[in-house]
């Protein structure tokens, strides 16, 4: 509840601050290059080397890129039958079909698992959300803007992410034991990730041009926050029989609103920038309360 409480605080004060003017322009550009760099690595590199590399990994690995060939199909058809423009399709694939499992996912996470089920939600982050938005991702904004990315360019912009680099230092480290002042290190600024995230969040909402997107929004907002995580669900319990907390935490993070990187990507490539900024705005708003669905109803798994 402590954590709860924290999240929420640090996400009013960032509204507050904006509206203020007491802070820069580019406060939560600068906030999220500490996150990528420090926060998110740290968490990496201090969870990551007590990983077991089990069967319940790879699931929770999966599911990001089973949401989002979910995502891609849906509003593909969606996107022919109400004859959307392209760009309105692939911002909705984007934004729907990408979780916050990182900014958002691991506050949360922390605030209704504790510290324990941090492991697999960077699992499901780094080895799902990251790499899909890297790849697939990447690949659907370009498809529809003007733009093709290659292959080389793909590539760089994994290995060069300071969380991947991360992660792949922390799998190498897993034999080896941390020094004790190290491991404190580690811990110190991952904690900083929580309320740095959520004041980052709350420093860029913007609610503004609901009523012309509403439509849409609803379409997104209703696979990303309501469809897609029940979806997975039914895919993940009662077919696949998978249960315990790896899984547990797997399907909250099915649930995260949209992811905000995926919504820089759809501004970046000129698809349809508001659309994606409501997408992120009011779909971590409605989250404090479909999330507190989910987690209850996942309790039994």
């Amino acid at each position: 509840m402590t954590n709860l409480i924290l999240l929420i605080l640090c996400f009013i004060a960032g509204m507050l601050l904006r509206r203020s003017g007491r802070m820069p322009t580019n406060a939560p550009t600068t906030l999220n290059s500490f996150i990528i760099h420090l926060s998110l690595p740290a968490l990496t590199l201090l969870y990551i080397h007590d990983l077991k590399l089990t069967g319940d990994v790879w699931l929770m690995a999966a599911m990001a890129w089973i949401y989002f060939g979910l995502a891609a199909g849906f509003f593909w058809l969606v996107g022919r039958w109400l004859a959307l423009p392209r760009a309105t399709v692939g911002t909705l694939m984007l934004t729907g079909g990408l979780g916050n499992t990182s900014f958002f996912g691991l506050p949360m996470i922390e605030a209704y698992y504790g510290h324990e089920g941090l492991v697999n939600g960077i699992v499901v982050d780094q080895l799902g959300s990251f790499l899909v938005l890297s790849t697939l991702g990447i690949t659907v904004a370009g498809l529809y803007s003007s733009g093709r990315p290659t292959a080389a360019e793909i590539v760089r912009r994994i290995v060069l992410f300071p969380p991947f680099i991360a992660l792949t230092v922390a799998l190498l480290l897993i034999p080896l034991d941390y020094a004790p002042w190290f491991a404190t290190l580690l811990k110190r600024l991952g904690d900083t990730l929580a309320p740095l995230a959520l004041l980052s969040v709350g420093l860029q909402l913007r609610l503004g041009h609901i009523a012309e997107h509403r439509r849409n929004l609803a379409l997104g907002l209703g696979f990303k926050l309501l469809l897609a995580p029940l979806v997975i669900f039914l895919l993940y319990v009662p077919l696949l029989g998978a249960h315990g907390q790896a899984i547990q935490v797997t399907l909250f993070e099915a649930a995260m609103p949209p992811m905000i990187t995926a919504a820089i990507i759809a501004s970046e490539h000129d698809l349809d920038p508001e659309l994606a900024t409501l997408m992120v705005a009011v779909g971590l708003i409605l989250s404090f309360a479909t999330l507190s669905g989910w987690w209850w109803l996942f309790q039994g798994v």
